[in-house]
């Protein structure tokens, strides 16, 4: 097996040489000092042993610990295992230290002999045979008890593989220090991201190709996945074969077996050893070269101009809350409705094959636990065993019997992605922390790069969140209109960026609408430039479509008892004129409202600001929190509520989760995570004033957040629609559901607007 990390990080490098960073860091960013490696000398007597992590893995560097010795793979047992004996297994491996270890077979059980028990190390060994324990093969433990570790991701700088077992080499657990794709052909050097080129390992500190005489297409593929592509293409052999007899290659020693279903080269088998002859050939071969295609959103070369003749085909598979692209909760679609996934059985191989799926590479990680927030519709699959060459999840078996999962347990994905180097193009600057600061932006003027400010005029939720994403910062926490606070460098002071609009879903800023050459920013840069804070987590509301269906009546009320919601315009224009002894009809329905995101939802506005509400005393901490409107089937506004403030509170929560906000006695205000608030149908301005209206079908719609006030993790399912049907005496709403929770054909065939199109900017 092989193991690698920081791949993307390499390959991002081959980008960067472009952007004037020959070692892939901007200048004035000084690379890392790390450790070199040195091998370790051991006493005579130490039983040469190989190590390798293995079972159900999640990432490369976690697994069961396995040991080779005497011809045979065993494991070794969790009795007296510690953190320091974690240390001297990854560091064996080549990693530069040890994050956890787990007992009791997490990782699954082995085969074979336990080869340690009662392990005690101090964590300076340089081997774990020089460990004290019960002595190599003794052993009363089962392989219940098999330990397993998890590694730091970070190689240790110039890690040499020595193989002290060549006679059982397709078997062995390899360790290099890194993997490329070296550009090689001057057309596709300057391509971001780099797509095609020479497979290189670092072996020792030192770059090597592999030699393409055991070299499969299955292997391609793995590559290909690792750095962000979904497939793997021919490309021009000629070509390269003129390059290997120019330059001279340098090759590693061994070859390489993947089956092509492996979701990181560190799941591949080890191939032979590869005798290279004198004049460093490889058997008449050269060097490994791969091509890679890229997903639609990643491809160097968009063909513009060009129009598919027919629609789109609606996907089945599609990710929700990431921070990043490429990472989300997995929602399938079924019976025209999406659902989630439940994480029973959850593996790497499965999420890699939504992965590519959807036009990523292959799976970093397979999360569980509802860890990128909770879905809200059915929970479509559950126990999903995917063999890796399935087209979609969707082909993949599942137990169809196996129901009762809860959104506690939704699945998500982290994707490999390719570098695009947009992370280059932006920083954040004089902030006190690597998450806030003034945004600057690396922009092109005259043929040389420079970095200069974004003007802040219109600057917003939606464009923090897109520079967030673009750094790996995660969500944005807050948009800044001015930085005054914070002093970034005076030579980026100049405005490089104008007119920023975003909808919140670009991978770069660039990509957002601006302004040309032609800049106009009124208030200009330096201390009146955008910024952002950003934050790894954001909540993200969502209303209960199904209490909205259950609770909805009509009431005629008395003017005479509206006073109240009158002077705070709960109730049409037309009741200014109504004397006090006649009646109003309101379409009065209750709301409850769950924050299934990863962090509480807090109002924007501090408690210096909230406004006293005499009539209904309690403080309102957001003016504008929900929209309440009646639509004609095409899409005209007839009737709408009040643009309710809210007194936003804990009204209950999931189980074993405590109440956190309370709007009385001027308490704190917000929805805590696993929480809801719910407006009862009988408070005031809990309606929609229909006094007006005539007898119809209509569209009744709510919409959460409209000013995207407060960051969230996902905005498509703020908008909840109904459709309505009033007679002139009865009123009722169906087919309740909220945004994004339809496919787009039954969207399409309801009447009114399309899911959250409405800007309020």
């Amino acid at each position: 097996m092989l193991f690698v990390t920081d791949s993307q990080g390499s390959k991002g490098h081959l980008g960067y040489e472009q952007l004037g960073y020959p070692h892939g860091y901007p200048q004035g960013y000084p690379e890392p000092e790390q450790e070199q490696y040195t091998a370790p000398e051991l006493p005579p007597d130490t039983p040469r042993i190989q190590l390798r992590l293995a079972g159900d893995k999640r990432k490369h560097n976690e697994g069961r610990v396995e040991v080779f010795y005497d011809g045979e793979w065993g494991t070794v047992c969790d009795d007296d295992f510690s953190i320091h004996s974690a240390q001297v297994v990854c560091r064996e491996l080549g990693y530069l230290e040890s994050v956890s270890w787990s007992p009791s077979s997490k990782y699954g059980k082995g085969e074979g002999r336990i080869w340690f028990d009662n392990v005690q190390c101090t964590g300076k060994e340089k081997t774990l045979a020089l460990c004290m324990s019960n002595g190599i093969g003794v052993s009363d433990c089962k392989h219940t008890e098999d330990v397993g570790v998890v590694c730091s991701d970070k190689r240790i700088p110039g890690f040499k593989f020595i193989n002290t077992m060549a006679n059982n080499v397709e078997s062995l657990n390899i360790q290099v220090e890194d993997v490329r794709i070296r550009a090689i052909l001057s057309s596709y050097r300057k391509r971001i991201p780099v797509t095609e080129g020479y497979v290189e390992v670092k072996d020792g500190g030192k770059w090597k190709q592999i030699c393409d005489a055991e070299w499969t297409k299955h292997n391609s593929r793995v590559i290909c996945g690792m750095f962000g592509f979904p497939g793997e293409r021919k490309y021009n052999a000629r070509v390269y074969k003129m390059f290997a007899r120019r330059r001279k290659p340098s090759y590693w020693d061994y070859s390489v077996n993947c089956t092509g279903n492996e979701a990181h080269l560190s799941s591949c088998k080890l191939g032979h050893a590869m005798a290279a002859k004198a004049n460093s050939t490889c058997g008449g071969g050269m060097p490994v070269v791969v091509s890679c295609v890229p997903g639609r959103a990643f491809s160097p070369t968009p063909m513009t101009g060009f129009r598919k003749a027919f629609r789109q085909e609606q996907p089945l598979v599609r990710l929700r809350g990431g921070t990043i692209v490429g990472e989300g909760r997995v929602e399938v679609l079924k019976n025209g409705e999406w659902g989630t996934i439940c994480d029973d059985n959850w593996s790497l191989l499965s999420a890699t094959v939504v992965c590519r799926e959807l036009g990523f590479g292959s799976a970093k990680e397979a999360l569980s636990g509802g860890r990128l927030g909770q879905g809200m519709g059915p929970v479509h699959m559950n126990e999903v065993k995917c063999s890796g060459s399935e087209k979609s999840v969707t082909e993949c078996f599942f137990n169809k019997e196996s129901l009762g999962c809860s959104h506690e347990e939704d699945a998500a994905i982290t994707c490999n992605v390719p570098a695009m180097g947009f992370q280059e193009r932006l920083r954040l600057s004089g902030g006190r922390n690597p998450y806030e600061g003034r945004v600057e932006a690396l922009v092109e003027r005259n043929g040389s790069l420079v970095w200069g400010t974004v003007c802040s005029d219109g600057w917003g939720t939606m464009e923090a969140m897109v520079v967030c994403r673009q750094l790996g910062l995660g969500f944005a926490s807050n948009a800044f209109q001015e930085t005054w606070y914070w002093p970034g460098e005076v030579s980026a002071d100049p405005v490089v960026m104008s007119g920023v609009r975003c909808s919140g879903t670009e991978m770069s800023l660039s990509h957002c609408l601006h302004h040309g050459a032609h800049l106009t920013c009124p208030k200009g840069g330096g201390r009146n430039a955008a910024g952002v804070s950003c934050s790894e987590t954001a909540p993200d509301l969502v209303l209960n479509p199904q209490v909205v269906e259950q609770t909805t009546y009509m009431e005629d009320r008395p003017m005479f008892m509206l006073q109240c919601a009158y002077e705070e315009n709960c109730l049409s224009t037309t009741s200014s004129k109504t004397p006090a002894n006649s009646y109003r009809r309101l379409l009065r329905f209750s709301s409850q409202i769950h924050n299934n995101g990863q962090s509480d939802f807090r109002p924007k506005a501090g408690r210096h600001s909230w406004v006293w509400h005499d009539c209904h005393r309690h403080y309102h901490s957001m003016e504008v929190f929900t929209h309440y409107d009646l639509l004609s089937l095409n899409g005209t506004k007839v009737a709408e509520g009040h643009k309710a403030s809210f007194c936003l509170e804990d009204t209950d929560c999931e189980e074993g989760i405590e109440k956190r906000y309370e709007c009385a006695n001027f308490g704190e205000q917000g929805i805590t995570v696993g929480c809801w608030d719910t407006y009862r149908h009988d408070i005031d301005c809990q309606w929609i004033d229909i006094t007006d209206i005539k007898p119809g079908d209509y569209i009744f719609q709510v919409f959460i957040n409209p000013n995207y006030e407060v960051p969230e993790s996902d905005y498509s399912n703020n908008l909840m629609k109904c459709r309505c049907r009033y007679d002139g005496h009865r009123i009722w709403m169906y087919s309740c559901h909220n945004g994004g929770s339809l496919s787009t054909e039954t969207e399409e065939s309801f009447p009114g607007l399309l899911n959250n199109q409405v800007t309020h900017r």
